[in-house]
């Protein structure tokens, strides 16, 4: 695979040219109460962001910042496009990238321009307005029903005229190029293309895993729902030393197992796979021995630690227990490489985030090269405030990087190949 990279295009020069960079902007956003409608300033959140919105986690606006910066200190007229959630191919303002323009504007120490729209007059105005070293973010790409039509004349169109805002294309928006979309896939074959900082650092570190990874190699796989890992699972299990499994997954293995696993949730659709996956996995697949359990899905439920093989009928679980934990981490201790995706358990809850911390912890003490899947996974990393260095490298494509370890073809990847 042949991919050329931001310094290719920067040797050319882009001093002048309009540079257009997909990120992946697609942040989570929290409406502050109150704010949303009446414009009251009073109770707007003071770091920028407008309209009462405050951005929860910003890691995939700084993840472009070396790519931005690059371009604009080499004198590009830098166009950002992104999408933000799932809009039904029309303007909708709960998914607006305006908070997000305030913050990038903030990060990046200057103004960036902001357009109302994706390809119409606003972008068209505000892209010929820019000056030498200036960034525009345009309006939420999935506004336009041809961003992620299935037809290829309609996607190829609303390509044409994103096309037609630049002179060159960067992509730095890793977590979007599994989707056949239209700024991913479609631009890119109109215009020279490059892949940005992000990008070539998401693919050099996935080739490691995909290649021929240091051993042992353990995998760490969490999250709900084991259909949603069933592909990376098949793929993986030949490869790895040990597949850690843990989640809301993790109690369609014990079900497999013979287990209760009371209302906790449950494929059981998934059963029968997994107690296939179980037989041959050749002992590499480690479950929990111990999880806890509470009354009801609440932060303030009242819980207990019980064994993986006596959840009571009328209680869920929801987090991993201290000596899975433990077993856990002593697998880790023991790796070389280690891919972490999922969540161990409801981290959002304070009283169920043990799990993740503790084995996120374990995996920042391994001597290993580590690599924490994107997607909640990352998140919880931020959210329970871990120090983002000690990890080898955090993905911001969650999708991304498991279709990757599957070893699916990804268009937005293929698209910049030479």
């Amino acid at each position: 695979m042949t991919i050329r990279n931001l310094d290719d295009l920067l040797a050319e020069g882009v001093t002048g040219r309009r540079v257009l960079v997909r990120a992946d902007l697609n942040v989570p956003l929290d409406k502050q109460t109150g704010a949303i409608n009446d414009h009251d300033s009073a109770s707007a959140p003071q770091d920028g962001t407008p309209d009462g919105v405050r951005i929860a986690d910003d890691g995939r606006i700084r993840a472009v910042l070396p790519t931005l910066t690059a371009l604009t200190g080499a004198g590009a007229k830098v166009v950002v496009f992104s999408h933000l959630g799932r809009p039904k191919g029309s303007p909708d303002p709960q998914f607006s990238l305006r908070p997000v323009a305030a913050r990038l504007g903030e990060l990046l120490g200057a103004q960036v321009r902001f357009a109302e729209d994706t390809v119409g007059d606003s972008a068209r105005s505000t892209v010929d307005a820019l000056a030498d070293g200036e960034v525009a973010l345009l309006e939420n790409l999935r506004f336009n029903k041809g961003e992620t039509s299935k037809d290829d004349a309609e996607r190829g169109a609303f390509a044409d005229q994103l096309a037609a805002l630049g002179e060159a294309y960067v992509d730095d928006a890793f977590g979007a190029v599994h989707r056949k979309h239209a700024s991913v896939f479609d631009v890119p074959a109109r215009l020279p293309h490059v892949a940005g900082r992000l990008v070539l650092r998401e693919v050099e570190v996935l080739a490691k895993l995909a290649g021929k990874p240091a051993r042992p190699y353990v995998v760490v796989l969490g999250g709900s729902k084991v259909s949603d890992k069933l592909a990376v699972i098949e793929a993986l299990l030949p490869k790895v030393d040990r597949l850690l499994i843990g989640g809301g997954m993790c109690f369609t293995f014990l079900k497999a197992q013979g287990h209760e696993v009371g209302t906790s949730l449950l494929e059981q659709e998934m059963v029968e796979t997994c107690r296939n996956l179980l037989e041959r996995s050749e002992g590499k697949i480690m479950l929990p021995v111990d999880v806890v359990v509470a009354d009801a899905f609440a932060p303030d439920a009242a819980h207990d630690t019980v064994r993986a093989d006596a959840i009571p009928s009328h209680r869920l679980g929801l987090d991993i227990g201290p000596e899975t934990v433990a077993g856990f981490a002593a697998a880790l201790s023991q790796a070389k490489t280690i891919f972490w995706n999922g969540p161990m358990g409801v981290f959002e809850m304070p009283a169920f985030a043990n799990g993740t911390r503790g084995v996120a912890e374990a995996i920042t003490k391994a001597d290993a090269l580590s690599v924490v899947g994107g997607g909640d996974s990352a998140a919880a990393v931020r959210a329970l405030g871990l120090d983002e260095s000690s990890f080898g490298h955090i993905s911001t494509g969650g999708g991304a990087s498991l279709e990757y370890l599957e070893g699916k073809t990804l268009p937005g990847i293929a698209a910049l190949e030479d």
